[in-house]
């Protein structure tokens, strides 16, 4: 059995060697962005393009590399895979540090191996630390010097949201609340369910995010599918791919728009109100398909997954075929490039950056697995105006891939600090990032 776990392991790595020098884009990132990206014809393969980053954190003095007029430190380093980001009013900064859960069902098989192996390259099978760290910055000089343990014993934590005094959290299989006070360094009060969300021995998909009404009345909560492509079994998939809408009374929940593949970061818009979203396409048919997006989400809106994606464009991978579904797909409001693995969203409300940062968005493009060339690994903004994307987006951190192709880090929540600086969580650098005028 050891000789054969030995060739099983040179096999795969052997494989993830091919298959990295497979397909390549024949377009740019650039072509898949913007209201009306390319979206050329799919390629579809037996073994999927595996171009992984190879991860190896900052070496000592190094940071991304900020756009002219900003300036980046680290707000806080050492963190253990560091992702979700939440600022509380009196300025404390959360960060949940976590990893996906056990997920016993999910990935079998000789693709599943694959992957597996790809993740832990990528920097990602760590063991989860569960829990949510509370920073704070005592002298204002954009580092934080104190740092506890908020809250422990979660369940592959990433969502928060304070509403009154009550912090909800969103776990990989509930959404959960607590007791808080300002100025809480640590809660040790019992969690309170508000309602169970899909998580099981497959949760193909486990960051659950959340995020409250302007009015703190209802809360938001993004559950990814159960797979890439409903390969699972759309049974699996019940109530997944989707965003819903949960009160906090009564825990009673409704999916609020549908068709979404992994949904991550939310925010509403200053101007419009509206909710947004950006969301993780499909992978496996191509390096130019397909683009992730950033979208305003409509209640009763469905938006194409697994059926079609970009709309009404269908993926002939998914049987049987659903042409009603496909006729009710929306059209995102902007495409964020194939395979950026967007995560991370904030709009500037709040940020003192400067005019060139003033009225738009901020996205944590995390990079991808299944492109050729890579893509993503940066932070970048979409300039709004009139409550819509206005523009072509703009890097506003880069670095974190050096030429070589290795990831020193890879930026997934992004938020603005009561400073009005952007912070960006780094989950292979375990770093929080602090960009702030020059």
């Amino acid at each position: 059995m050891h000789r054969r776990a030995l060739l099983l392991s040179a096999a795969g790595l052997a494989a993830l060697a091919l298959v990295g020098c497979g397909d390549t884009a024949g377009l740019s990132v650039e072509a898949g962005m913007g209201p009306n990206p390319t979206l050329p014809p799919p390629r579809a393969a037996l073994i999927p393009t595996i171009k992984v980053a190879d991860a190896s954190p900052w070496p000592v003095g190094e940071t991304p590399t900020p756009a002219p007029g900003l300036r980046v430190k680290a707000f806080a380093s050492g963190l253990d895979h560091p992702r979700g980001l939440y600022v509380l009013p009196n300025g404390d900064v959360l960060v949940a540090e976590t990893n996906a859960p056990p997920k016993p069902e999910d990935g079998k098989g000789l693709r599943g191996f694959f992957m597996g192996l790809a993740m832990k390259k990528a920097g990602a099978a760590a063991p989860t630390a569960n829990r949510i760290t509370l920073l704070r910055d005592l002298d204002g000089d954009g580092v934080a010097e104190l740092r506890t343990v908020l809250l422990s014993g979660l369940n592959s934590p990433f969502g928060m949201a304070l509403v009154g005094d009550r912090l909800y959290v969103a776990n990989a299989d509930a959404l959960v609340a607590f007791p808080y006070r300002a100025g809480d360094t640590a809660i040790t009060a019992p969690p309170v369910k508000i309602t169970d969300l899909p998580g099981g021995p497959i949760n193909h998909h486990w960051t659950k995010n959340v995020v409250a009404s302007p009015d703190g009345a209802t809360l938001y909560v993004s559950v990814g599918s159960n797979s890439n492509v409903g390969e699972n079994g759309i049974d699996k998939e019940a109530e997944r791919a989707a965003i819903w809408v949960v009160d906090p009374a009564t825990g009673a929940h409704r999916v609020f728009a549908g068709g979404l593949r992994n949904p991550v970061g939310m925010a509403f818009n200053p101007d419009s109100g509206a909710l947004w979203t950006v969301v993780n396409e499909r992978d496996e048919i191509g390096s130019d398909l397909v683009p992730d997006y950033l979208t305003s989400v409509a209640d009763g809106g469905f938006y194409g997954w697994p059926w079609s994606y970009y709309g009404q464009h269908v993926d002939v991978r998914m049987t049987p075929r659903r042409p009603d579904l496909v006729a009710r797909a929306l059209v995102p409001d902007y495409a964020l490039g194939p395979h950026t693995a967007s995560l991370g969203l904030t709009f500037s409300t709040g940020a003192d950056l400067g005019p060139a940062w003033a009225g738009g968005a901020f996205i944590g493009q995390h990079g991808s697995w299944n492109r050729n060339p890579r893509s993503g690994y940066k932070v970048i903004y979409v300039p709004f105006s009139g409550g819509r994307p206005s523009g072509p987006a703009v890097d506003v951190l880069t670095g974190f891939l050096t030429a070589g192709g290795v990831a020193r880090g890879r930026p997934v929540g992004v938020t603005i600090d009561r400073r009005g600086a952007l912070l960006v969580a780094d989950d292979v650098g375990n770093v929080v990032w602090r960009v702030s005028r020059d």
